[in-house]
């Protein structure tokens, strides 16, 4: 296989392949995202199922398919952590070793203090809260008291919810930003998110205006060789604010799946050379945290029926991963991420129909890109470029 000039590497986020062996340690044994969403009337994912998706081990429900058209595998996670940043970072060549804070019982009393300090006002909650349940709860006394709502998750992360009659959303950028400032060493959360808000109380809804602030890998990501290398670098969705921008040479916001697959479509008519880096959040932020699995099969559904135009529509030298960055099943009680295998599916002409198995890393899939646009690396993880139909 000669080297390519565009991948499209499209993370469905929390779209995950079944528990690792070490779920039980983050309280996730049993899950299996992909494999759930099988028990919804709503799945009809014909071309995830050509690609070998229902072919992996961990996914053994009836749907296999005797000839997949793409290359099929899944992968484990060697970093601590369960979430988008570990996740994407690892997708991208670098581990997390050391797992990011996190605070089940809502932040000690010098991170509050440090923050109140830097915006000038008191904050409500800061507890663990679902990002819909707490405008509910909190709401009507933050348009009272122009407080604004600290609260957290399972997950590293330090999320402010203002409604935008109280604070204008750069005003609560403004707040993230000074949060990000301050929380690093041992209160180093992964993420600092905004959560505009709108609407009356009892109507209350999340605008499509969040942003995150992330920590900053400390090593080179496969952005920064492959921008570095003279190529483009394309991203779609979060994956700017999940890499702080860095490497990153043509950004795409988006406010939902639809949008990323729209922008998909229309980067494919783009005559760009490098990578195209594409996260779908819907999955994860309207589905799998509020175990809606109907509506998280709908919304796969949508996908794989959008691969109709884009398999269609692609070039000779394109290559395509579909992949997931963590899991976040609908039908376990919990609402948070879960600790799971990604699938790997790759399609591309020239690609082989083989199994890639069980890769020892996410950070597979990013030595893979640089090998296939022949940039040179150290990355961490073993590349399957030769696997798939490449040279060496």
């Amino acid at each position: 296989m000669e080297s390519k000039k565009r991948v499209f590497l499209i993370v469905l986020d929390s779209a995950g392949a079944g528990e690792l062996p070490d779920a039980d340690l983050y309280g996730d044994a049993g899950s299996n995202t992909f494999l759930s969403l099988t028990k919804s009337a709503y799945l009809n994912i014909p071309n995830l199922t050509k690609l070998g998706l229902f072919n992996l081990p961990t996914l053994e429900c009836g749907r296999s398919t005797a000839k997949p058209c793409g290359a099929y595998g899944y992968s484990a996670e060697r970093s601590a952590g369960k979430d988008t940043i570990v996740g994407h970072w690892e997708i991208a060549g670098v581990r997390t070793k050391r797992a990011f804070p996190v605070y089940p019982e809502g932040f000690p009393d010098e991170v509050i203090r440090a923050f109140e300090k830097a915006v000038g006002t008191k904050v409500l909650c800061n507890r663990p809260y679902s990002g819909t349940e707490v405008i509910k709860d909190y709401g009507e006394e933050h348009i009272r008291t122009r407080y604004p709502i600290v609260y957290t998750s399972a997950d590293s992360v330090f999320q402010i919810a203002c409604h935008t009659g109280v604070y204008p959303v750069p005003e609560l950028y403004e707040m993230c930003e000074k949060a990000r400032a301050l929380l690093k060493g041992k209160h180093g959360v992964a993420r600092v998110i905004a959560r505009p808000f709108a609407g009356e109380p009892g109507k209350f809804y999340r605008t499509t205006d969040r942003r995150d602030y992330s920590l900053t890998p400390k090593t080179d990501t496969i952005l920064d060789l492959v921008s570095a290398a003279g190529m483009d670098v394309i991203s779609v969705g979060k994956i700017e604010n999940v890499f702080s921008g860095r490497g990153i040479t043509e950004s795409h916001h988006t406010s939902g799946n639809a949008e990323g697959i729209e922008c998909i479509k229309q980067l494919q008519k783009k005559d760009f050379c490098g990578l195209c880096f594409v996260n779908l959040v819907d999955f994860d932020q309207l589905y799998g945290h509020r175990n809606d699995i109907d509506g998280y099969a709908k919304a796969m559904t949508e996908f794989d029926k959008a691969l109709d135009d884009v398999f269609a529509n692609m070039r000779e030298d394109d290559l395509y991963i579909v992949t997931a960055d963590h899991g976040c099943d609908p039908l376990t009680e919990s609402t948070d991420h879960s600790r799971e295998y990604i699938p790997l599916l790759v399609y591309g002409k020239g690609v082989k129909p083989v199994n890639l198995g069980v890769r020892a890393s996410f950070a597979d899939i990013g030595k893979t890109v640089c090998d296939l646009f022949g940039v040179k690396n150290d990355l961490a993880g073993r590349s399957f470029k030769e696997e798939i139909g490449g040279g060496a």
